[in-house]
C-alpha cells in the first residue's frame, strides 16, 4: 500500500501541465528599458541606461510569482544633454567610477485592482532601500511584458546635489519585452 501511494504521488507530480512550469527570461539592454525624467523649475531632462543584465522567472504562469533580478551598468547612463550625461556620471549623482553597478531584486508581487504592485530592493550608490511600484505584467506564449512608471526620491540614496533647484523625485520608467 505505501508503494502505491508513493507511485501515485510521483505520477501526480509528473502530471503537472507543461504550461505550469517556470518560465525564465534573460533581461538585457535590448529587451529591458530603464528610463528617467528629472525635473527642475525651468524644465526637465530625460534619459536612461543602455546596459543591464538580469533574469525574470514566472512560476506556473502566475505573475504574483514573478522574481526579477537586474544589474545596471551605471556607466551606460545617457540623457538628452551630453554635458548633463557627464555630470550624472560624477560623484554628484551616480559616481560611476566607484559605484559601477545599480541593482534591483524583487521581493514580492501582489495583484491589485488595476494590475500588480511590485516590491523589491533597489541599490544605488551602495545604499539599498525597499521600493514598491504599480506595474502591468503579462506572460503568455513565451513572452514576458512588464511596464511601470513611478517616482523615487533620489535623496534617499544620497543624491542631494542641486537640492531646492532640482526636484528630489525622479520619474522612472520600466519596459520589459522579453522572449524565452
Amino acid at each position: 500500500m505505501p508503494r502505491i501511494l508513493i507511485a501515485l504521488g510521483l505520477v501526480a507530480a509528473l502530471a503537472v501541465p507543461a504550461g505550469a512550469a517556470d518560465a525564465k527570461y534573460a533581461l538585457t539592454g535590448d529587451n529591458t528599458k530603464v528610463t528617467f525624467v528629472g525635473k527642475k523649475a525651468d524644465g526637465k531632462h530625460t534619459g536612461g541606461f543602455g546596459k543591464l543584465t538580469g533574469s525574470a522567472t514566472v512560476a506556473g504562469g502566475d505573475p504574483t510569482k514573478l522574481e526579477v533580478t537586474v544589474e545596471i551598468e551605471t556607466e551606460s547612463i545617457f540623457s538628452d544633454d551630453e554635458k548633463l550625461t557627464g555630470h550624472l556620471k560624477n560623484a554628484d549623482f551616480f559616481d560611476v567610477k566607484n559605484q559601477p553597478k545599480a541593482t534591483f531584486k524583487s521581493t514580492k508581487v501582489e495583484k491589485g485592482t488595476a494590475g500588480y504592485t511590485v516590491t523589491g530592493d533597489l541599490t544605488l550608490l551602495g545604499k539599498t532601500k525597499s521600493v514598491s511600484f504599480p506595474a502591468t505584467i503579462t506572460e503568455k506564449d513565451g513572452k514576458l511584458e512588464v511596464a511601470a512608471s513611478f517616482a523615487i526620491d533620489r535623496t534617499q540614496w544620497g543624491m542631494t546635489y542641486g537640492k531646492g533647484k532640482i526636484d528630489d523625485n525622479v520619474e522612472l520608467g520600466i519596459k520589459v519585452e522579453a522572449k524565452k
